[in-house]
């Protein structure tokens, strides 16, 4: 009898994996990456420091400031002064990055459109839910990790 649990978690895998890959490919239509446009994204509403978008983002300080300074030097981003901590500058976007990221979020709109066309909504929202309870787990399982 397989092991119903693995086999979620190996189809998670593969699934994130093509995912990634077809962020990689829509970004690329756009002449970015798929890093970029996530940083993009995540300081979209309010500017961030690098390390407060890299916390929002699960990855490492050094790779966001790495992807802010292409970014800024893209044009797409820029550096602006911060009342709450003169050393860490908040990344915002440029009026030509708020463009770049409207262009690539309905890009990725009509994909998932496409995508998910012939799975029932309904499907969709109970996917999300138990995703959702399985990310909260794991949240509770990180949390209790380091105590043993």
């Amino acid at each position: 009898m397989p092991d119903e649990a693995a086999l979620l978690v190996a189809d998670v895998f593969e699934a994130a994996g093509a995912l990634r890959r077809l962020g990689e490919r829509t970004a690329d239509a756009e002449g970015l990456t798929q890093a970029r446009w996530q940083v993009l994204s995540v300081v979209s509403e309010d500017p961030l420091t690098v390390p407060q978008a890299a916390r929002r983002l699960g990855v490492s300080r050094q790779n966001v400031q790495r992807v802010a300074n292409d970014l800024v030097a893209f044009g797409l981003a820029a550096y602006a002064s911060n009342p709450d901590h003169r050393g860490s500058p908040l990344l915002t976007l440029t009026p030509r990055g708020k463009t770049s990221l409207a262009r690539l979020t309905d890009r990725a709109a009509q994909l998932h459109r496409t995508l998910f066309a012939t799975i029932p909504e309904g499907e969709i929202r109970a996917a999300r839910a138990t995703l959702r309870r399985l990310l909260a787990e794991l949240d509770r399982h990180e949390g209790t990790a380091g105590n043993r």
